[in-house]
């Protein structure tokens, strides 16, 4: 999990700082530990080798992590800081948060979850000099990898995918990461305008704008038949930019049914990047809802101590329909509404508890309804079943029962 990572530990608790320096040892990392704030300051300014991460508790006996973090950043971008606090610390946390520090745990943690905090982490190490645009799973490195080498061209670039997708995101990639990196980027959204081809070729508009930048045409099966030659031929007229056009999978049967639609998007289609629906790469799923997280729990009056593991993996099994704009949506409502100390799916799938609506057997409601409260109470007890069990006033083996009746894979604790 952590084979070949650089990692310095500031501990100065002997036995949890021997816990995690072993268990990272054996994931495979390299660990240097330092007990003391100054100490952990000279090693992490002058490394021997490029550093991954620092992990850093905030109360130290010769300072504060905190006080750490803001030394390195006043002569230096530091390494990404992962911070160990209790309760008490949550302030200071949200404080690093703010400041850039790339995400923290509270104590008492599991070590399971601490080493996957590590790892989506070092996930986010940059490549290239650019850190990830969609996430961390082989298919989002791969869109990474065909927008960096469409940066290296100035062919037209035709990105795919549906709602929610980045595709905007993948167009800009392409742009800064290009020689013309510091031309203009101008966007027009064809699905939002009245007049398209008034938007693109009308006194001030985006073709007078873009010089020998880039010019993005989103939703690009929205552009009216009429304004293609006109796109064509002022692309042949001397155009020194260049045209990335996105869309969605709607552009299979449009090419299908019209040859003269076809012959235009062919036209634009030089270089395609296909990019996989978020329900299909579940690791960047949860990579983006720790993107997004602390930033929203920072805003709140009490901050949430965290993310629990059932929560993390009801994100991971949803099959997101909208993409990442319904990620981002579901997890500023859960955040917002939460009303424990720990996110649970519950706060984001609220839909759950809703009775059942037509169609749905009461069978499948009462399923329905037992398998939301079975969840729920196993989320509030960090997955023990035997406190799960009482709290719902079943026997321990019952609810074993019913979790293997409704799928609810959780291991005893």
């Amino acid at each position: 999990m952590l084979r070949g990572a650089h990692i310095v530990l500031v501990e100065d608790d002997e036995i949890m700082g021997a816990s995690l320096l072993q268990r990272m040892q054996l994931e495979g990392a390299e660990v240097i530990w330092h007990k003391q704030a100054q100490r952990a300051l000279g090693a992490i300014r002058t490394p021997r080798s490029p550093i991954d991460a620092v992990i850093c508790d905030i109360r130290l006996p010769d300072g504060t992590g905190e006080e750490l973090y803001n030394t390195l950043c006043q002569t230096s971008a530091p390494p990404p800081f992962l911070f160990i606090t209790g309760h008490g610390g949550i302030d200071q946390a949200v404080r690093l948060i703010k400041a850039g520090a790339a995400d923290y745990v509270t104590k008492p943690f599991e070590i399971a979850v601490f080493l996957e905090r590590l790892a989506m982490l070092l996930s986010q190490r940059p490549k290239g000099g650019m850190p990830p645009l969609l996430g961390v799973s082989p298919a989002a490195q791969r869109v990474d990898e065909l927008a960096l080498k469409a940066a290296k061209t100035d062919r037209p670039v035709l990105i795919v995918g549906g709602p929610g997708t980045g595709k905007e995101l993948v167009a800009r990639r392409i742009h800064q990461a290009s020689d013309q990196r510091a031309a203009a980027f101008v966007t027009v959204n064809l699905a939002r305008e009245a007049d398209p081809e008034s938007a693109l070729f009308g006194s001030g508009g985006a073709w007078d704008q873009v010089g020998d930048g880039v010019l993005f045409l989103n939703a690009l099966s929205r552009l009216p038949e009429a304004a293609h030659l006109a796109l064509l031929d002022a692309m042949e007229g001397g155009f020194g930019g260049r045209i990335i056009a996105s869309c969605g999978q709607e552009m299979a049967e449009i090419i299908a049914s019209n040859d003269a639609r076809a012959d235009f998007f062919y036209r634009l289609n030089m270089v395609e990047i296909p990019i996989p629906p978020l329900g299909q790469r579940t690791e960047d799923a949860v990579w983006l809802m720790q993107q997004l997280y602390p930033e929203m729990n920072a805003a709140r009056n009490r901050p949430l101590s965290g993310v629990s593991s059932l929560c993390i993996e009801s994100v991971r099994a949803h099959d997101w329909p909208g993409g990442g704009r319904e990620l981002r949506a579901r997890l500023q409502r859960g955040v917002e509404n939460a009303s424990g100390d720990l996110l649970q799916p519950l706060d984001i799938f609220p839909e759950t508890l809703i009775q059942p609506g037509r169609g749905q057997t009461l069978a499948e409601a009462r399923d329905a309804a037992e398998k939301a409260r079975i969840i729920d109470a196993l989320a509030q007890t960090d997955g023990k079943i035997s406190k799960a069990a009482e709290m719902l006033k079943v026997s321990r083996t019952t609810l074993w029962d019913k979790m293997q009746k409704l799928g609810i894979e959780v291991k005893s604790r």
